[in-house]
């Protein structure tokens, strides 16, 4: 199989609730107006607790500074892997479940943390940018590597990457197991022609800005049966949108396009606080038993939290396995 490093470098940021308000010009700037700006790359996720957006620096540029906007401190490069012919033919499943072993699982005993950002079309592991080295030592044996530079894609071997990889060498503390809370929300992940996006923009302006949310700073409660989720994403062109059914419905069927079994997707939430940027295995935890149980996944971090998507015939057995993960690892 191929990694391509892809030509952005991005940031991670996060826009409270209280200060949308701020920020609404830009971000429909980045979503309708794509000849006003030079973003290629850009991810809006709402959340309980605020927007995670992820753009490139051009992107970036259009987001003023204030209280409201919380910077990752890192630049962060995107990982796309890509199949040769038959090279994951042996695995229906879909999603982070076909790179769980062979990307996520290595990172994470190399201590690399990751930055997952799945779409209706593929799933972007984003890395940071001075963890690259490491990347691409512990990859190198699994994969051809290509950095996209210029539209080339060009080779990249691993001399010159070993000393990050010794630097990171050292035994992998024990992952911690998160908590996780399973909602009663049915998702579908979707997409649309771009060029459709005027037809649509009335109702992608409410459903993001004007829907009721909950309050800055709600906490989700353990036993909450639906959840506030929605994310859409402009990447090269292509656009990605997930949300719920009551969300979907609020859209002309005729213009969103879905995989041909229309599948409905549950949703699990990683984290009972805040996870932070730095932890490394929380990706790893969900995504190994499911590519245990060849089970497909989506995946969605977002600034506060991690959201893995699952088929909705697959959420009691997922259920029962992260219970069962739990225990284990507790006693």
């Amino acid at each position: 199989m191929d990694l391509h490093i892809l030509d952005h470098k991005l940031r991670v940021t996060s826009i409270s609730k209280t200060g949308l308000q701020q920020y609404t010009h830009p971000l429909i700037k980045l979503i309708f107006l794509r000849n006003r700006t030079r973003c290629k790359f850009f991810s809006l996720t709402e959340t309980p607790e605020n927007y995670t957006v992820v753009l490139d620096e051009e992107g970036f540029k259009e987001l003023q500074p204030s209280e409201h906007l919380q910077v990752e401190g890192s630049t962060w490069l995107p990982l796309n892997v890509v199949s040769n012919g038959n090279a994951s033919s042996s695995s229906q499943a879909v999603g982070v479940t076909k790179i769980a072993k062979s990307v996520i699982a290595p990172l994470a005993e190399q201590h690399v943390s990751v930055f997952m950002l799945s779409t209706y079309q593929t799933d972007f592991i984003l890395v940071r940018e001075k963890d690259l080295s490491v990347v691409v030592e512990t990859l190198v044996e699994e994969f051809n590597i290509f950095r996209e530079e210029g539209g080339e894609s060009v080779p990249v071997h691993s001399q010159d990457a070993c000393n990050g990889l010794q630097r990171n060498s050292r035994e992998v503390p024990h992952a911690t197991v998160h908590p996780v809370l399973i909602p009663e929300n049915q998702f579908c992940v979707m997409s649309l022609d771009p060029d459709t996006l005027p037809a649509i923009a009335t109702t992608l302006i409410d459903v993001l800005f004007y829907s009721n949310s909950p309050k800055e700073g709600a906490s989700v409660d353990q036993d909450m049966e639906c959840i506030k989720f929605f994310s859409f994403s402009l990447i090269e062109g292509y656009v990605s949108l997930v949300m719920d059914t009551e969300a979907q419905r609020q859209f002309p069927a005729d213009l969103l396009f879905t995989s041909s079994s229309g599948e409905l997707w549950r949703m699990v939430r990683i984290g009972g606080q805040p996870l932070g940027f730095d932890e490394c295995g929380i990706v790893a935890q969900i995504s190994q038993p499911l590519a245990d149980s060849d089970i497909s996944a989506y995946y969605i971090s977002t600034f506060s939290f991690d959201h893995a998507l699952v088929p909705e015939e697959d959420i009691a057995s997922v259920t029962e396995m992260l219970q069962a993960q739990r225990k284990e690892t507790s006693s």
